[in-house]
């Protein structure tokens, strides 16, 4: 069970991370902004490891932390950049986090 806590901590440092990537480019890039990134990718790929340690599948792993992330990002992107997420982009969405629930349920479990 911890595993996946990591493994939560690892997507949610990465969410971050990536949203902040908004704010490194252009003109306007902010200084404090490249620093988030870094040191939440870092922070990422060492709660990934760490889950990967406890003995959750990298297979599983590396699913799950896609299919929220990009949800994720793209639900933060609607929110808070005002890009735009259609009904087919919602529906593609739904068919990535369906596919990682099916990944999960097809998965040997071992006690």
């Amino acid at each position: 069970m911890l595993g996946y806590v990591f493994l939560a901590v690892a997507i949610a440092t990465e969410v971050v991370a990536t949203t902040f990537l908004k704010f490194t480019a252009g003109e306007n890039a902010k200084w404090w902004a490249f620093v988030i990134v870094v040191v939440g990718y870092v922070a990422s790929f060492f709660a990934l490891s760490l889950a990967l340690g406890r003995g959750v599948p990298l297979g599983i792993a590396y699913a799950i932390w896609s299919a929220v992330g990009v949800a994720a990002i793209a639900i933060i992107s609607w929110v808070f950049f005002k890009e735009s997420l259609t009904w087919v982009q919602i529906a593609g969405l739904v068919l990535v986090i369906g596919g990682v629930g099916l990944l999960e349920l097809g998965a040997k479990h071992t006690a």
